[in-house]
């Protein structure tokens, strides 16, 4: 029990840390946001929709920024479309993801 308790407070302690030192450029956030959201995508998505987002059980991904927006992507993510449940992604993550997928066109 105390170390998991150590173990979170370090982690706390490391992200705290590590956001204090950032600054700089959007470029590096957007970046950082862009690895985020696909890595949610890697873990959440690439199952139906294929490692490379070039479909599978589900459709093609590699272009749908230039099928639907953000918000109507996030819309599909929240409330799900065809054989997609809803909520596969949610909150932030459903967000980071939406915003990551619109801009694949």
């Amino acid at each position: 029990m105390k170390k998991k308790l150590g173990t979170i407070i370090f982690g706390a302690a490391m992200v705290m840390g590590l956001a204090a030192c950032g600054g700089g450029s959007d470029d590096g956030e957007k970046d950082t946001a862009s690895a985020g959201a696909a890595k949610i995508v890697d873990q959440k998505c690439s199952s139906c929709h294929g490692g490379d987002l070039k479909g599978g059980m589900g459709p093609d991904l590699t272009k749908v920024g230039s099928k639907y927006s953000k918000d109507e992507i996030l819309d599909i993510l929240k409330n799900g479309k065809g054989s997609m449940p809803p909520g596969v992604v949610s909150g932030d993550d459903a967000d980071q993801v939406a915003q990551w997928l619109a801009e694949k066109k």
